[in-house]
């Protein structure tokens, strides 16, 4: 305490009542100063230091205004606001160039992340799918996916197209046409993935089944086929050619087939119930001469598949219900390109 200051409140105690002479300046009381934001500037001292002045915090990067980049301005301490991710936002600045727009470039589908190569856009964080009406005896659905409505009307024995879904575990709910629930269920639905959603009859009514729609894409003039077995009301099937060849054995519900390579032609296929083995999962489906075309097997079947196959496409055959009794079975055929 200064020389000034202490002869003041020595003065102040004398004059008190009762008070005693102080003659110590270490005995003077002190009025505590205040914290930091409670009061008035604090004093810096005699002598006195710029850099004791208190120092306002800045506000943290987005809180204020901009940051002074320091006492040598350099352009590349500038805050710098980030890019938008594809699809959010104005078009990204493709930097020092041509001074061109960027347009973002998602990948095509491929083997790589196991979607065949021919089904449209890949879209970041979701998924596609589209659903088939396999539940034999009911009228015609409405599929909501969440709060939204994703198909307005689908009939028995036919499949709507593509359509895009968010990533991750949607809620999906089939109802009548009058807005009655006949099911709901969560299902996951990956990014960037491909997939059918068939509605099928069960013991208790119905379900969803979900079929991951990959395969590799169909090259050097080759396409892709699989059958799937989706009839409720069917056994054990094979899947085979009036030349003798066994493309799938024991084909149950709810079995789908691996896909195939399949040479382009013309080919018909018969569903019997037999003993013979299987030709290899790895050969590939090859030209069926003409002169077996019209030529039954010898075995009973329980329907048959005339097909036209054509080049660079993927073809997925279920098998449904047509009737009540057993192995009453007719055919959807899907083709993508």
């Amino acid at each position: 305490m200064d020389r000034n200051t202490f002869n003041r409140y020595a003065r102040t105690a004398q004059q008190s009542e009762g008070a005693a002479r102080i003659t110590d300046p270490s005995q003077v009381p002190v009025i505590p100063l205040p914290n930091p934001g409670e009061g008035g500037p604090v004093y810096p001292g005699n002598d006195y230091d710029p850099g004791q002045e208190p120092v306002i915090p800045l506000p943290n990067p987005g809180e204020g205004g901009p940051v002074y980049p320091g006492n040598d301005y350099d352009p590349g301490q500038e805050p710098v606001i980030p890019l938008p991710n594809p699809g959010e936002g104005g078009p990204v600045y493709p930097g020092p160039g041509n001074g061109s727009t960027t347009v973002p470039v998602y990948p095509n589908w491929g083997c790589s992340t196991g979607i065949c190569g021919v089904i449209g856009t890949v879209w970041p964080n979701a998924a596609k799918v589209r659903f088939l009406n396999a539940a034999y005896g009911y009228s015609a659905f409405r599929v909501f996916i969440g709060n939204n409505r994703f198909i307005n009307a689908l009939n028995y024995a036919s499949a709507s197209s593509y359509g895009r879904v968010n990533a991750g575990y949607q809620t999906v709910t089939i109802t009548g046409m009058d807005g009655y629930v006949y099911i709901q269920k969560t299902i996951p639905f990956q990014s960037n993935s491909l997939s059918t959603v068939a509605i099928i009859n069960t013991a208790g009514g119905m379900d969803l089944m979900q079929i991951p729609d990959t395969c590799c894409p169909p090259t050097n003039g080759y396409s892709s086929f699989r059958i799937g077995n989706l009839a409720y009301n069917s056994g054990p099937l094979d899947v085979i050619m009036s030349d003798g060849r066994v493309v799938y054995a024991d084909l149950r519900f709810k079995e789908i087939g691996t896909f195939k390579r399949i040479m382009p032609g013309t080919y018909q296929f018969f569903y019997a119930d037999t003993n013979m083995l299987p030709m290899p999962a790895s050969m590939d489906i090859e030209t069926l001469d003409s002169a077996w075309l019209g030529v039954y097997p010898p075995h009973e079947t329980f329907g048959s598949l005339y097909l036209n196959v054509v080049s660079n496409a993927i073809y997925s055959v279920y098998l449904l219900q047509s009737g009540a009794n057993r192995n009453n079975i007719q055919n959807l055929i899907l083709m993508d390109r």
